[in-house]
């Protein structure tokens, strides 16, 4: 079904594909979504994971579909049979492109976990065209790491004038990484040519890597960051913030905690006790600005939600007018949507009270 007949004839309940579903992040989201009374088509690589999760998770609303990411006919079919793919299997540095293009060849609603930036980019500069011509919404990294970013960035933002520099600082304290969360920050500490956008501009090249303080609000205070932290907030925020500068930092006291790149066993209940603050700040280039931050526990489960409550909303036909790539901020309005996740348990939040 395509974004386009999903918004005219939506679907009473919800059928989704979650794509890596046997992995930390898609079994969150898995879950997430038959609490929400979805349809779930349990996809991956790995057929005898993917049927002991639905024998695991039982009903009747689960079913399984078998697609390795080098069978393109199988993943089309995933496709055609869905309203919606989140899209949970990462690095997705070498995942997103054949399941995006599925998607976007269906014309088939897509979400995905990305946090890397140039798969990001990619799905804007090669899908763009595809998904607006079959109808189809694709949202990259609709997650923790870049979604919220992107949302928060949009709330601050509004209304502002002559924007200078947005600045994007995560702080995560306990945050135990998966398999496949290892595999990425391995390509991500190692890349040399990465993304940034300064000057008005976005650049690809060696970057010098530094120290920073960012102003995070109490109790957490100014703390250390690395920055530039990869995120693909660089990617999407320009799109529709009009800032001279984007630049996202990561507390430098995250990637000094023992457990970290260790934890890859480690139990759900553990991984859910990480504790974040993201917070968002919004320079005007004729001074003064405005902030913007959301606080919690769980960063996994902070982006399952996201993820679930973008695609039960484009199966549902309450997705933006517009189709093609989007970013979650052009996708969706972005305090109204921040506001419902706060509602929905991911975390408080703290916005403008003029925020749209």
């Amino acid at each position: 079904m395509t974004a386009q007949a999903s918004q005219q004839e939506p679907r009473q309940t919800p059928l989704v594909a979650v794509y890596g579903a046997n992995g930390h992040t898609g079994r969150l989201v898995a879950a997430e979504l038959l609490s929400r009374g979805a349809e779930l088509i349990l996809a991956g690589r790995n057929e005898q994971a993917l049927r002991a999760l639905a024998d695991e998770l039982g009903g009747d609303r689960v079913r399984v579909h078998p697609a390795p990411l080098d069978d393109r006919p199988a993943l089309r079919s995933l496709a055609e049979g869905a309203d919606v793919i989140i899209h949970c299997a990462g690095p997705f540095t070498t995942t997103a492109e054949p399941v995006a293009t599925a998607a976007a060849e269906t014309g088939t609603a897509y979400v995905d976990h990305a946090i890397e930036p140039h798969p990001v980019k990619n799905l804007f500069d090669n899908l763009q065209a595809t998904a607006q011509r079959t109808g189809a919404v694709l949202i990259p990294q609709m997650s923790f790491y870049g979604g919220l970013g992107d949302l928060l960035a949009a709330v601050a933002a509004s209304g502002l004038p002559d924007v200078d520099k947005v600045t994007v600082g995560y702080a995560v304290t306990g945050w135990r990484m998966t398999r496949g969360a290892v595999n990425t920050a391995n390509l991500l500490i190692g890349e040399i040519d990465r993304i940034a956008y300064r000057d008005g501009t976005q650049h690809i090249g060696p970057v010098e890597i530094r120290n920073a303080v960012f102003p995070f609000p109490p109790p957490l205070g100014p703390r250390t960051t690395i920055v530039p932290f990869p995120s693909g907030e660089v990617v999407t925020i320009p799109r529709h913030v009009p800032a001279r500068m984007v630049e996202v930092q990561l507390t430098a006291s995250t990637f000094e905690e023992e457990q970290i790149f260790t934890s890859v066993d480690a139990s759900p209940e553990d991984r859910a006790r990480t504790e974040f603050t993201v917070a968002v700040q919004v320079t005007s280039g004729g001074g003064g600005g405005r902030n913007a931050h959301v606080r919690g526990q769980d960063i996994w489960k902070a982006g399952a939600v996201a993820s679930v409550e973008a695609a039960v909303r484009l199966a549902r036909g309450e997705g933006p007018r517009k189709t093609g790539v989007l970013s979650p901020a052009e996708a969706f309005p972005a305090g109204p949507f921040l506001r419902r996740l706060a509602e929905l348990g991911t975390f408080t939040a703290s916005l403008p009270p003029e925020a749209p």
